[in-house]
């Protein structure tokens, strides 16, 4: 069973490139340009996306056996029951679409978050480390900081494994992990382009890449604000527990194993980081164009994963509990939500000339900015979402990206200039900050879900997440408004 549902979801993949070379339906640069979807389709056209998100929401809640043994046909379903008339209506600009979502997005989102998955999985940190609030605190205020260094991704999957481990034998410890993905998985990327995805596409369009040191003060206060409350609970917990104490005896020195993968994962940072300074060309796949830098940061990124696989032991894998599950998970899953998500992608980026333009019309003032790109950011892809309203603050104040650039490099100085890096200080921290409202505004956090469930962790259901994420994150981003925005 669990064999066949990646295979079906693989072969609809085939389909697709099989009818971009047919010519019958050729999906080709001139079918793209020919019609802008953003701009005709209908609202409800997203109702798929709308569909896969509350069964990702509430099967597990509902039918937790039926969703572990379907979920892969549930994704499939909806692929299938937006993909089909899709094509049907839009013949080669459909085509076109889903191919370029494939191809420039889904493809190279999996082979980051698998490569990431495999080198972080090869480091294992063996020892006695106790689950105390002061450890757990600690511990997620070093992955907090690493994330703007290593990406949000890969800061998870390098820490999520000690956090599980150090909490082995608490009895309460979903709240650690729910701290995580806000903390590690989410706001700690928010320092540099390498943090998380929003902000180095900013960097790609001219942002210089220690701008975003800019962005401190709000990653600091609203990260102090969580690690206190993490501290409070956990303190509470742990004492309502009886503070459990490790036998002496069965201390052990920590070290870590495994520890040249941190080489590997140093070189998918710097894969990534090439991708966007390496400008080697472009050439046509199917009418899409594809720049051989990201080819080769693909290629770097399977390298490095499988020679992590190849030198790392098999004991530390075991040690590690790694299995290839929590990928899989995602990938499957990921595949109906990227297939589905196009046409509130492609509306979005239409701005005032698609279904959305109520929503990109109101957004004026920075605190505007932070809330509209933050709350698209929870549910949708945060880097376009970033994108736009990026070009929407460069528009409104009859900025060029170049002159966006030098105002942001300090080379001129005006109220227009201010105005702008006020704008983008919210687009950024919104497009950041806010992927932790859900499970899948950002990559790691269902990947860190998934781990944590299949080390027997009780984790909120979708919903049950958004209770925890709206009691505790909007709370602070109102106060972040207040503090910086208004």
């Amino acid at each position: 069973m669990k064999t066949r549902i990646p295979n079906r979801i693989l072969a609809l993949a085939a389909l697709f490139f099989l009818l971009g070379v047919s010519g019958t339906v050729m999906a080709s640069e001139g079918a793209s340009t020919a019609i802008d979807l953003g701009q005709i389709l209908p609202i409800w056209s997203a109702l798929p996306f709308v569909g896969i998100l509350l069964s990702i929401a509430l099967f597990p809640l509902f039918a937790p056996v039926f969703w572990h043994h379907n979920f892969g046909k549930i994704s499939l379903v909806w692929s299938l029951i937006f993909a089909v008339p899709f094509l049907w209506a839009y013949s080669g600009a459909g085509l076109y679409s889903i191919l370029h979502v494939y191809l420039i997005d889904y493809i190279p989102f999996i082979i980051l978050l698998g490569g990431l998955f495999t080198v972080s999985g090869g480091i294992y940190l063996r020892g006695t480390l106790a689950g105390t609030p002061a450890v757990n605190t600690v511990m997620l205020l070093i992955g907090t900081f690493l994330a703007s260094l290593i990406g949000t991704t890969g800061a998870s999957m390098l820490l999520i494994r000690p956090i599980i481990r150090a909490n082995k034998s608490r009895k309460n410890k979903m709240h650690v992990i729910i701290f995580f993905i806000f903390l590690v998985s989410n706001i700690g990327g928010s320092l540099t382009p390498l943090g998380d995805p929003p902000l180095f596409l900013g960097f790609l369009h001219g942002v210089p890449f220690f701008w975003t040191l800019n962005l401190f003060p709000l990653m600091g206060f609203a990260s102090v604000i969580l690690l206190a409350l993490l501290f409070t609970i956990d303190t509470f917990l742990y004492r309502k527990e009886g503070s459990p104490k490790l036998d002496p005896q069965s201390r052990e020195k920590l070290k870590i194993e495994g520890a040249h993968n941190f080489l590997f994962l140093g070189g998918i940072v710097g894969a990534v980081l090439l991708s966007g300074l390496w400008q080697a060309g472009e050439f046509s796949l199917f009418g899409i164009k594809m720049a051989w830098q990201d080819i080769a940061r693909d290629l770097l990124i399977i390298l490095f994963g499988l020679l992590s696989l190849k030198t790392t032991s098999k004991q530390i894998h075991q040690d590690n509990e790694f299995s290839w599950f929590p990928i899989k998970e995602v990938a499957i899953l990921f595949f109906g939500i990227f297939m589905t998500i196009i046409p509130a992608l492609a509306m979005l980026k239409a701005g005032e000339h698609g279904a959305l333009a109520g929503l990109v019309a109101v957004v004026e003032d920075p605190w505007h900015f932070f809330w509209a790109s933050g709350g698209l950011s929870s549910f949708l892809d945060n880097a376009p979402t970033y994108l736009t309203f990026f070009n929407l603050s460069l528009g409104r104040l009859g900025l060029t990206e170049p002159q966006a650039a030098e105002i942001l490099r300090g080379v001129v100085q005006s109220d227009l200039g201010q105005q702008f890096i006020l704008e983008l200080k919210a687009v950024s921290a919104g497009a950041v900050f806010m992927g932790a409202n859900s499970y899948i505004g950002n990559a790691p956090n269902f990947m860190v879900r998934s781990i944590a469930e299949e080390n027997k962790i009780q984790m909120p259901s979708f919903f049950g997440y958004m209770i925890w994420s709206v009691g505790i994150l909007i709370p602070i981003f109102i106060l972040v408004t207040l503090v910086f925005f208004r």
